[in-house]
């Protein structure tokens, strides 16, 4: 019965937070987003107190159900485990394994070192929640929306407005390439070995199970009824039984429960410790290493960890359809994106320090953002963060939708009366390029888009009474929403553009 509650409350948060990365409405995540939110390594770049709590107290007294029920890279490798384990001649295939430690330890301090020192590149690339996001963005995502354009196309034939029909394109070749990566060495373990990666990689596993070490209800053997068997340690997919000496790592265990319901004679029991009790060898993580020297390795990984714990806590606390308007009804020249010196970051970030500091580039904004214009950076120092850029829309001011997404604190919530006053960038006119200079026609597409009246057309010749107009920009007013960049005719490159702002500030 355990292991069914597992599963099904497992397969809940798999299929709810899997739609997080597909809904492209927005309408979703105002249900189900706060799963995105009890993500470990998100809520603890978002000082999310009530969640850290939870997820810590969760641990301590259940052991590591977050990575077998909440954690949906932890119930990716199950299934793929378990489609493996259905081959012929593939049952009871796992077998006892000693604990990697220092890998295991190494990974986590490299993670956090990483996270203290802002090398957001390795942060993103160990954590777990967010190596799923780009799965789910890179490869379900777009079938998701190539089955929704299939029913809009559908609903039109019979006048149903339904659904409608939206852009298929790929957002970046890097973060596809990091996501095909990651998904084969991950399915490849998974297939092969279980839960090798959370025990061996995932640094959220190594943090957890350092608690569930001393979690309150735990699997323990019952010696009396033990017959021997093995099976429990062959379908442990954490590799964690020992079944010889009747002992079980509780750092590596994910309290999966598979050895409860394969254990035929109710040997193995999921129970609360005995307060004061003493300690026996079930509670002993590896009685084949028991002298002196493995103890005080023992010690001093715990030592290290803890120390680990306490510098990053003390760091951590001290949608509507995009329009597409062309100005004309020839097929015109695609966009290209334009040399920035500055990056522009979502309303809402603050700045691109704190954007690459809180970011762990889980592609959760950039999928929903309906307007087209969030893009995984392919700089080293950002690599997968979101960027904005205005080649296939603009930052429309009554959206706010990736700042309510966001689960890691990287872009804070805002609402749309906060955003029209915060300037993300500012634009810039490039005389070469306007086709009043380029064509010596008049052009007006910027300011007569521009929402807070930022641009205004002044005489290119001044004293010359049919003389043409050219832009300029009113540096109080811009916000640096795009409107001008994306809707400028000239190609391939705009005749005005968006610098970043390093801080933003309201107008």
């Amino acid at each position: 019965m355990l292991r069914k509650i597992r599963i099904i409350t497992a397969g809940i948060f798999f299929f709810l937070t899997t739609l997080l990365f597909l809904d492209f409405t927005g309408s979703f995540h105002l249900w189900f987003g706060w799963m995105a939110k009890v993500q470990l390594v998100p809520a603890i770049l978002a000082v999310n107190v009530v969640a850290i709590i939870f997820l810590l107290l969760l641990t301590f007294i259940f052991g590591r159900l977050y990575c077998s029920v909440i954690c949906p890279l932890g119930v990716f490798q199950d299934g793929i485990s378990n489609v493996s384990g259905r081959r012929k001649g593939k049952k009871n295939r796992f077998r006892y394994s000693s604990p990697k430690s220092y890998l295991r330890y190494g990974v986590l301090a490299l993670f956090v070192v990483s996270m203290l020192a802002g090398i957001s590149v390795v942060v993103s690339a160990l954590d777990p929640y967010a190596s799923y996001g780009r799965m789910a963005s890179g490869f379900l995502t777009p079938l998701y929306r190539w089955g929704n354009n299939l029913l809009a196309l559908v609903a039109e034939r019979i006048d149903s407005y339904a659904f409608y029909s939206v852009d298929v394109w790929m957002k970046s070749w890097i973060v596809f390439g990091v996501a095909v990566a990651s998904l084969g060495i991950i399915a490849i373990l998974a297939w092969r070995h279980g839960r090798t990666y959370c025990n061996t990689i995932c640094p959220v596993g190594t943090l957890l199970g350092f608690i569930s070490r001393f979690s309150i209800f735990k699997l323990h053997f019952e010696l009396e009824k033990c017959n021997g068997c093995g099976l429990c340690a062959r379908n442990c997919k954490s590799s964690c039984i020992d079944a010889k000496t009747k002992n079980i790592d509780y750092s590596r265990c994910v309290t999966c429960f598979n050895c409860v319901e394969k254990c035929k004679s109710g040997a193995i029991v999921y129970t609360s410790r005995k307060w004061g009790a003493s300690k026996t060898p079930v509670d002993t993580v590896d009685v084949h290493h028991t002298s002196n020297t493995e103890n005080d390795k023992d010690g001093m990984s715990r030592r290290s960890v803890l120390s680990l714990l306490g510098l990053l806590a003390f760091t951590n606390i001290v949608k509507s359809q995009q329009i597409k308007v062309d100005g004309g009804l020839a097929t015109i020249e695609d966009k290209k994106i334009p040399d920035r010196k500055t990056p522009i970051v979502p309303p809402g970030a603050l700045s691109a320090q704190n954007m690459k500091q809180h970011c762990t580039a889980c592609q959760l904004c950039i999928s929903g953002c309906p307007n087209g214009v969030l893009r995984p950076s392919s700089k080293l120092v950002t690599l997968m963060q979101p960027e904005m850029s205005y080649e296939r829309g603009y930052c429309r001011p009554e959206c706010v939708e990736c700042s309510q997404v966001c689960p890691a604190g990287a872009i804070k919530p805002i609402d749309i009366a906060e955003k029209s006053a915060i300037s993300i960038g500012l634009a810039v006119w490039i005389k070469d390029n306007c086709v009043v200079n380029t064509d010596e026609v008049q052009c007006n597409s910027c300011e007569y888009h521009c929402p807070t009246g930022a641009i205004t057309l002044v005489d290119r010749d001044p004293g010359y009474s049919d003389s043409l107009k050219i832009p300029t920009v009113d540096k109080e007013l811009c916000i640096g929403c795009g409107a001008c960049e994306n809707l400028c005719p000239a190609r391939p490159f705009s005749a005005i553009y968006v610098e970043g702002n390093v801080r933003h500030h309201s107008i």
